[in-house]
């Protein structure tokens, strides 16, 4: 077993590469294009109204629970083709792991009002605003289940590809019975931990303006936005009561089911001492009428898709990388592609060299002021998160009991506490900055805590009875087996952990609260003036300029992370 081995790199003797600099300019021509259609939007739309009234909750949470639905399961499609396409085709790698660096790098509350006013301009209202919360949520719980699954098909242990090997299954076989069986832990670690940066978003999802145009959905995060925005502290409390009893409600039906289920496909000699349990898991393996709806309706359509699955992918033998010459077609294709990203990136630099001096100077101040406010947070977060998720991830007893708990302290959007904490640490020197580190850090912690849970989680059994027999305890254990386990789980939840920072920024650095606008200096909060504003070149600029620096960051010491971790602290 390698569970450490994470990105396979192509060029890391270089910072950046080509595919880099076609990517960037790729979603600078987008923004372009976004902000372009923006302007062809109508000037004034109507502000609809949310009721504050406790008898509407109910509804308000139908329809966020539906609209983190509709994310999760384009998340879920995404991941599995995006991650699939990227572990076995290696020329594809090259472009597609560099392009999802940088678009989990991307600021997405300042992409939100570039996608909800471009869908405006060519579609019905309400329809391009609840498509626009969709995109944003799901760009919010995409990135993390991505790298997970990418992950989890590059460390598959030799001996059970062989294995797959001797029995001649094909891609379709290799999938249901060997690929996603092993990532099974990692994607419902991740799926929890992207539910909850979902609700994270929710908010910003549901309720936000831009110029005088208003956008709203009747939601959780629209009611908690509006009563916070009001000041109805009643209205507060039983929004957030509401929010709660609606992450436990999923974490007793949907995620500790999964979570129990899940165990059977831990690798290892050894079995778990303390296995996860579900009430509610034992409930339903022991209903007769739902043993009799399998029989009847889904073993009858998944045996059709598997007989499918066999006649249009016969078995193929070994797994290969799927590289095949280039056609015409897709040389063509490219052809096109390039000449449409050097066309806009002509228009876009052309909209970039009408800024000011001033701004460029803005621009860089702000990302200074918000990088140094990135990695407090980071350091903090990993200060506390690395000891608590050991002690979740080794203690089943304890996880049963600290996972709901977990699970709703990361799915309470901070932004909906964001006021009460204002008004506690303004009156301290530098309280605004003190504020935005702690919304920051809010937004940065829960992706290194579930990613170290998983990692804990994942220690083989039989590694932890040598442990044992060795006699190794205190630091001798720490040094020799956790954090060498852990190490590739850190890195990963870091680099998630550093993007949900600097995306927190935009809330964290400006921010609307009775009757007053609060701000700091930093890019997180020019992106939020220029949105506020309808500066869309500043707001260009500015995303475009946090793009680059997270990239570098990622490219300089995020990637020599990645490659001691696979060097270094590999299991086999």
């Amino acid at each position: 077993m390698q569970p450490t081995r994470l990105f396979k790199f192509q060029g890391s003797e270089r910072p950046f590469s080509w595919a880099d600099i076609v990517i960037i300019l790729g979603i600078a021509v987008l923004i372009y294009a976004g902000v372009q259609l923006a302007l062809a939007a109508p000037e004034v739309i109507e502000r609809p109204t949310l009721s504050l009234e406790p008898a509407r909750l109910p509804l308000y949470a139908a329809f966020s629970v539906g609209r983190m639905a509709a994310a999760y399961a384009l998340s879920i499609l995404f991941t599995l083709v995006y991650g699939y396409v990227a572990a076995y085709n290696h020329k594809a790698e090259r472009v597609l792991m560099p392009l999802l660096d940088v678009l989990q790098s991307v600021p997405i509350l300042s992409f939100l009002p570039v996608v909800v006013l471009s869908l405006t301009a060519i579609l019905p209202e309400g329809i391009a605003i609840e498509l626009g919360s969709i995109v944003l949520i799901f760009t919010s719980q995409v990135w993390n289940m991505t790298f997970a699954w990418y992950q989890s098909l590059i460390t598959i242990p030799k001996e059970l590809r062989e294995a797959s090997d001797i029995y001649q299954f094909n891609g379709w076989m290799r999938l249901k019975t060997l690929e996603l069986p092993f990532a099974a832990l990692s994607l419902i670690w991740n799926s929890m931990m992207s539910w909850a940066g979902g609700w994270f978003f929710l908010m910003a999802a549901e309720i936000f303006t831009v110029g005088s145009r208003d956008f709203r959905l009747p939601g959780l995060g629209g009611y908690l936005k509006e009563a916070a925005g009001q000041g109805e502290w009643r209205a507060i409390a039983w929004g957030l009561g509401t929010l709660i009893l609606v992450i436990v409600l999923l974490d007793q039906l949907i995620w500790r089911p999964l979570l129990a289920w899940s165990d059977r496909f831990k690798v290892g000699m050894a079995e778990n001492d303390h296995p996860p349990t579900s009430w509610f898991y034992d409930l339903i393996s022991r209903s007769r009428v739902l043993e009799s709806l399998v029989r009847a309706l889904w073993n009858p359509v998944t045996g059709a898709m598997s007989r499918l699955m066999l006649r249009l992918f016969p078995p193929s033998g070994p797994a290969q990388d799927t590289n095949g010459r280039t056609s015409w077609l897709m040389w063509a294709a490219g052809g096109l592609v390039a000449i449409g990203l050097a066309y806009g990136a002509l228009r876009a630099g052309h909209m970039l060299v009408g800024l000011p001096l001033t701004a460029w100077g803005q621009i860089g101040l702000g990302v200074g002021a918000t990088l140094l406010r990135v990695m407090a947070a980071l350091v903090l977060a990993l200060a506390w998160t690395i000891p608590l998720g050991v002690a979740i991830g080794l203690n089943p007893r304890l996880a049963a009991i600290a996972q709901p708990i977990v699970q709703i302290a990361a799915s309470v959007p901070a932004t909906a506490l964001f006021p009460v904490f204002l008004l506690l640490v303004l009156s301290l020197p530098g309280g605004l900055n003190l504020a935005a580190v702690a919304l920051m850090l809010m937004g940065t912690q829960w992706y290194l805590l579930f990613n170290v849970i998983a990692g804990a989680s994942a220690i083989p059994q039989d590694l932890k009875y040598t442990t044992r027999l060795l006699g190794l305890r205190g630091w001798k254990h720490w040094r020799t087996l956790i954090l060498p386990a852990l190490f590739p789980a850190i890195v990963t939840g870091g680099i998630t952990a550093s993007g949900g920072a600097w995306n927190a920024s935009i809330v964290a650095e400006y921010v609307e609260f009775g009757g007053q606008t609060l701000l700091t200096t930093g890019i997180g909060s020019l992106i939020a003036q220029a949105t506020a504003n309808g500066n869309y070149p500043l707001l260009l600029a500015s995303t475009l300029t946090m793009v680059l620096v997270v990239v570098a960051i990622n490219r300089i010491f995020w990637r020599r992370l990645y490659q001691l971790a696979e060097d270094r602290f590999r299991m086999e």
